[in-house]
């Protein structure tokens, strides 16, 4: 399997510095960076490292979902999966990640809401950025399946 790599180029403090991450792998952009905007509550343009966590877990468990639902004999018709990542104090001192919310609405083909949900449990439990993820405190999932 391929080892994907993303770049930071950083310059200064934590409070007055700022950087650029950089997909290299991809190729499909750089996005700027900053403690400040990290820790704000509008974001100002600046992506953070929660959001690229964000946008890991939630694309990873929509393929994983997908999965899923194809081993319980359904076929996706879409499914929309969004993922809040909390940063927070962190009691030991600095900050943490100390919750991340899947929410997923969607509709297959082929199985029922129960079978929706077991396959919705199944890929939050075998999502390979959830398991990397596993010292997060809370993961809580969110899936409904609209027929």
């Amino acid at each position: 399997m391929p080892t994907r790599t993303a770049r930071t180029a950083w310059s200064g403090g934590l409070q007055d510095g700022s950087g650029q991450v950089e997909l290299a792998s991809s190729g499909v952009g750089k996005f700027d960076v900053s403690f400040p905007k990290r820790s704000a509550d509008n974001a100002d343009g600046t992506t953070s490292p929660e959001e690229l966590i964000a946008a890991a877990h939630s694309s990873c468990y929509a393929m994983a979902l997908s999965a899923q639902i194809g081993n319980a004999g359904g076929t996706v018709q879409s499914l929309d999966v969004s993922a809040d990542v909390t940063l927070g104090p962190d009691p030991a001192g600095g900050f943490r990640i100390g919750k991340i919310k899947l929410t997923v609405r969607g509709k297959a083909d082929g199985i029922d809401a129960n079978a929706f949900q077991q396959a919705a449990e199944a890929a939050k439990a075998g999502c390979p950025v959830s398991k990397a993820l596993a010292g997060v405190d809370t993961i809580e999932l969110d899936a409904t399946f609209e027929s």
